[in-house]
C-alpha cells in the first residue's frame, strides 16, 4: 500500500459541524488545540495510552465511533497506535508540515484531527495508526 498515494484533504463539509466558537466551548484548550489546531499531545501524557480493557476510542469532538480495543498494541511510541480504523471511521490526507512527508489521520464525520498512519505496524495490516489520546474518549463494554 502506499501511504503516500493519497490527496490533500477534501476542501468539504462533514457531516457533524459546529462553529469556531461552538467547538471552543465544546472541547477542552488541550482537545481544541490537537483536533481543529492539528496539534500532537506530548509523547506518554494521555491515560488512553494505556487503556487494556474491551471497548470502542471515539472521537472526543463528535462522538464517531474510530477503533475497536482488539486492533490497539504497544507500538512504544507513546501514543495509542492501532492497525486498523472502524470501516468508515477516518479518512486520511498528506501532511506536509515541519518539512515531513507524513499521511494525517482524520476523523471522517467532524474533519477532527486524530494523528498519522505509518507503514510499519503489525501484520496483517502493516500499518500503525498514531493517534493522540486527548482526541479520543473510551468506552468500555459492559460487563
Amino acid at each position: 500500500m502506499d501511504l503516500f498515494a493519497k490527496t490533500e484533504k477534501p476542501e468539504r463539509d462533514f457531516p457533524f459541524q459546529l462553529s469556531d466558537a461552538e467547538w471552543r466551548e465544546k472541547l477542552t484548550a488541550e482537545q481544541y488545540r490537537v483536533l481543529r489546531g492539528h496539534g500532537t499531545e506530548r509523547a506518554g501524557s494521555c491515560a488512553l495510552n494505556f487503556e487494556k480493557r474491551a471497548g470502542t476510542f471515539s472521537c472526543a469532538g463528535c462522538g464517531q465511533k474510530l477503533f475497536r480495543s482488539h486492533k490497539k498494541f504497544e507500538s512504544g511510541t507513546g501514543w495509542p497506535s492501532f492497525d486498523q480504523p472502524l470501516e468508515g471511521a477516518v479518512e486520511e490526507s498528506e501532511d506536509g508540515s515541519f518539512g515531513m512527508r507524513r499521511v494525517e489521520v482524520h476523523c471522517a464525520n467532524c474533519g477532527g484531527h486524530l494523528g498519522h498512519v505509518f507503514p510499519d505496524g503489525p501484520p496483517p495490516s502493516g500499518l500503525r495508526y498514531c493517534i493522540n489520546g486527548v482526541a479520543m474518549d473510551f468506552e468500555a463494554e459492559a460487563g
